[in-house]
């Protein structure tokens, strides 16, 4: 106890500490371990590395690393703060070796292993900062935490496209990647030394609903939870794909997926501040329908304008929709949430791996994405009214 009222005494800036260094796990492992691929995918295509077929290959086999790595975390028993650096420093070099190596079956293992890492790296320095946060009484930096992934992509998006620009190999963008955040993990080293204590501190949690009704919820949540994932994934997935095709010669593409990590910035901000009393299932439609509506809007206006505010759509919301998530699970279970999260993550992640194994074919036998992408529209369309329909029925119960 006397640990927690000192670190309770400590000054403000060590929350901020605390949070900013999380932020920097993530921007690094989810900015770069995971999304860094989609600036470089153009690159790749274009240098003849890949054709559009294996590139969804590549960000499939991500996609399944996360999903292992998040049904993997239930096991591991390691202190949360070493498990961060560990997943920071694997991140780092994961992200070396896809410019020092050039097979195929090779870059499918690294790519595989950064998605497992990432999902390390998301889950505990969520439990490590959350955790952190709430001995220092700070709950409400938790939102720079979750806009750490924005920073990555936002940052990875911009140096993806001055590489494009000045005819950089992208071996050696991902070489670039490595050193960057190679840098950005020394400086917060030392704070994700901080062990947090075995005390949480007073976390608001709702009482949990029993019953029949609440297991046809958690099933609900869980199904509807991974349309969300095979819905965003297609487009966050081969956006600059999609933009050169529609945009050729055009300077745009370049700066759609920086304008989705800066949305999503902002939508981390604002979700973490909304009151815990509002559904978090009519929230979280809202938020399909915001997705939705960016993705119509580079099926019904491909120009700059529309890829433009379609990007920043398909962002506000990212970071957002995980949070009401794993709020409905705390809601629906208490403090016994934790294999509800799970199975929710994990269906989630099968959406991400599915999405851009059904996209990529497509787009190799028509030449569009426009087919996948109103196949993305209809999913999250459907996982709206589905999760309107629970919240309704939640209201009149």
């Amino acid at each position: 106890m006397a640990s927690t009222a000192h670190a309770s005494s400590l000054p403000a800036h060590h929350a901020r500490y605390a949070a900013l260094a999380c932020a920097v796990v993530l921007a690094v492992a989810l900015g770069v371990g995971r999304f860094a691929f989609t600036p470089l995918l153009p690159l790749m295509l274009k240098s003849g590395a890949l054709d559009i077929r294996h590139g969804g290959w590549l960000a499939s086999a991500n996609y399944a690393g996360y999903l292992i790595g998040a049904l993997s975390c239930a096991a591991i028993r390691i202190d949360h703060a070493r498990m961060v650096r560990l997943a920071l420093a694997w991140t780092i070099v994961l992200t070396l070796a896809m410019g020092l190596v050039h097979l195929f079956w090779l870059w499918c293992a690294i790519r595989f292993a950064a998605g497992v890492v990432s999902a390390w790296a998301f889950v505990f320095a969520s439990q490590w900062g959350l955790r952190r946060l709430a001995e220092l009484d700070a709950h409400g930096l938790g939102g720079v935490i979750y806009a750490g992934p924005g920073v990555g992509i936002v940052a990875t998006g911009l140096l993806g496209a001055a590489a494009a620009a000045f005819g950089v190999p992208a071996p050696w963008v991902w070489i670039g990647f490595a050193v960057c955040s190679g840098l950005a993990g020394a400086m917060v080293w030392k704070t994700l030394t901080h062990p947090a204590s075995a005390t949480r501190g007073r976390v608001h949690v709702a009482d949990s609903v029993a019953g029949a009704p609440a297991r046809a919820d958690s099933i609900g949540l869980i199904g509807l939870y991974s349309l969300a994932g095979f819905g965003y994934i297609i487009t966050a997935t081969f956006l600059p794909v999609i933009a050169r095709q529609a945009l050729p010669d055009s300077p745009w593409p370049d700066l759609f997926w920086p304008a989705f990590g800066l949305a999503l910035i902002a939508g981390a901000l604002i979700a973490a501040r909304l009151p815990l009393s509002w559904d978090n299932r009519l929230l979280s439609a809202a938020c399909y329908l915001i997705q939705a509506l960016g993705i119509l809007l580079g099926i019904a206006f491909p120009n700059a304008l529309g890829f433009g505010i379609g990007s920043m759509l398909l962002g506000l919301p990212f970071t957002a929709i995980t949070l009401f998530a794993m709020r409905e699970a705390r809601r629906l279970r208490g403090e016994a949430a934790a294999g509800l999260m799970g199975y929710a993550t994990a269906a989630y992640g099968l959406g991400q791996i599915a999405g851009p194994l059904v996209a990529a074919p497509i787009a190799a036998h028509t030449g569009s994405f426009t087919i996948a992408l109103w196949i993305a529209v209809a999913a999250l369309a459907l996982g709206a009214a589905g999760l309107a329909w629970l919240g309704m029925r939640g209201a009149n119960a």
